[in-house]
């Protein structure tokens, strides 16, 4: 995944400037790549979900949709649909905030998207500079005066005027891989703020190649200084989940290298960049988000998607359950909002996102079926209330639903197991379901007619962990509902199994043997 990134100041007042880029179906009266755009259907261009089609400047044509919008924030966020590029898993944030001197206005337009092999750079480019930087360009010269730039992760800066006779300085673009902050290997340090610290040396995990457990090597790492926007991070426990695999194995494009793994971790803020606002050292936080770069005994961090840890969570629990909960809550909310009448089969139900699962779904009080690989594990999910709990390595589970469903079939079925399980699933289905894939630990599930779906009408949804959580609004309503469901006791967090950093060969390897239950985490 390729993570494209641009700032710039407009010399305007915010209000004046979030006017223009509000309007959904507004580029064509300023954007110099659109030549027409309308708002499919003639709903609101503001309307969540509302699909913009552009004809572009070139004779292309390029749908768009909105996916949130807040006016509080100043800030929207968009999907590509349809493009005569190829921008796969194309998600862009355009963000804004006043600038106290000289009224002016920061404005940040940030996308990830995954590119064909041997097109990152070429993509990249056309999207920071065909896209952006024209964007920053025009609305300038729509709102009269030369705009100033800044780099990645600046806070809105004290401008200073220009002089008449002085170009305004190009924007600057980074297009990067989603790397962590810190360089995986001697990263120097920096001269910032006094407050922000000095270079340091940690523990970390490093991956030089992809491959087995065997190629997660500890190695002793220089960690600079937090940039601008940015918080150091001591981390106290790191959540390890089967994404970290996907990265490890390079199946997901997310760990460039050499590169440190991990997505997921809670630990204290030792010291802040020049900028920082609203954070201080000493407080306790937590993430579950790209940038990979988690297993270290601290790392540096942008502040936008921190979670601020309450007294009552743990670092071992915040850092073993985040990323987990947040998935949960947003399969049984957002990807299938699961209701009370419904019979739901959970897959991997002993796995950490599998227990939030069956917890949630009894919450809601739907009737859960859970499929597990041994009797000890079955003896778990028994524990957490699920009402049938099948063994499949004994007993083909599609034939276990349709005898407890009476022929019916499951409303939904959430699966993070894969190639395994996804034939079975399909058989397992009521007319008219849902199979959830959000995982595959026995690997992919291969290549089927979409035709074959019609039998059953099935509907079938592989969601990207991403894409629900990359707006930090959208992230609070997560953390949020799942804190809030801990509790009042409708999901029980039990003690995460641990290992040393330096083990985390040993973590990855019993992870995919399914010898453990429930979470794990390394302790640096």
């Amino acid at each position: 995944m390729v993570t494209v990134r641009q700032s710039t100041v407009i010399d305007a007042p915010v209000d004046e400037v979030w006017r223009t880029l509000r309007d959904f179906n507004g580029h064509d009266r300023w954007h110099p790549a659109v030549a027409a755009s309308e708002i499919e259907g003639g709903v609101a261009s503001d309307m969540i979900g509302a699909v913009r089609h552009f004809r572009l400047a070139d004779g292309g044509e390029l749908r768009e949709q909105l996916l949130s919008l807040s006016d509080k924030d100043r800030s929207f966020t968009y999907c590509i649909l349809e493009a005569p590029f190829p921008l796969m898993n194309y998600v862009a944030t355009v963000r804004l905030k006043p600038v106290t001197d000289g009224n002016r206005t920061f404005w940040e337009w940030r996308s990830t998207f995954d590119p064909p092999s041997g097109r990152r750079q070429e993509l990249s480019q056309l999207v920071g500079e065909g896209i952006y930087r024209a964007g920053f360009a025009a609305i300038q010269a729509l709102l009269s005066t030369p705009p100033r730039s800044v780099a990645r992760g600046s806070p809105p800066p004290e401008p200073t005027p220009y002089a008449p006779s002085s170009p305004a300085p190009q924007a600057v673009q980074i297009a990067r891989d989603h790397a962590p902050s810190v360089s995986p290997i001697h990263a120097p340090a920096r001269d910032v703020a006094s407050r922000a610290g000095e270079a340091i040396s940690v523990n970390a995990i490093v991956v030089d190649r992809y491959g087995g457990p065997d190629v997660l090597e500890p190695r002793r790492i220089d960690l600079g200084p937090p940039e601008p926007g940015e918080v150091r991070i001591r981390h106290r426990a790191i959540g390890v989940n089967f994404i970290d695999v996907y990265c490890r194995t390079g199946y997901f494009d997310l760990l460039p290298l050499p590169g440190i793994p991990g997505m997921e971790a809670a630990g204290v803020i030792e010291a802040v960049g020049q900028g920082v606002t609203g954070y201080s050292p000493g407080e306790r936080v937590a993430y579950a988000c790209p940038p990979v770069g988690a297993y270290a005994e601290a790392r540096n961090m942008g502040t936008d998607l921190l979670v601020r840890l309450p007294d009552d969570i743990s670092d071992d629990i915040a850092a073993a359950t985040l990323l987990k909960g947040v998935t949960a809550s947003f399969l049984v909310h957002d990807v299938h909002r699961l209701a009370a009448s419904e019979t739901v089969l959970i897959h991997a139900a002993a796995g950490g996102v599998g227990q939030l699962l069956v917890h949630w779904a009894k919450d809601i009080g739907a009737t859960v079926i859970a499929t597990v690989s041994t009797d000890d594990k079955k003896r778990i999910v028994e524990g957490l209330g699920a009402d049938h709990v099948i063994v499949y390595s004994r007993e083909n589970f599609a034939e276990a639903v349709s005898r407890i469903t009476g022929g019916r079939g499951a409303d939904v079925i959430y699966d993070a197991v894969g190639k395994d399980t996804f034939a079975g699933s399909l058989g397992a289905l009521a007319v008219r379901g849902h199979i959830v894939s959000f995982g595959q630990a026995s690997g992919p599930v291969g290549n089927w007619d979409v035709g074959r779906f019609a039998s059953k009408s099935i509907t079938l949804s592989r969601p990207n962990y991403g894409h629900y959580t990359s707006d930090p609004n959208e992230l609070a309503t997560h953390v949020g509902r799942f804190y809030s469901a801990v509790r009042r006791g409708a999901l029980r967090l039990d003690e995460p199994t641990r290992y040393d950093l330096a083990d985390a060969s040993k973590a990855h390897g019993d992870l995919e043997a399914r010898r453990t239950t429930g979470a794990i985490v390394l302790i640096p």
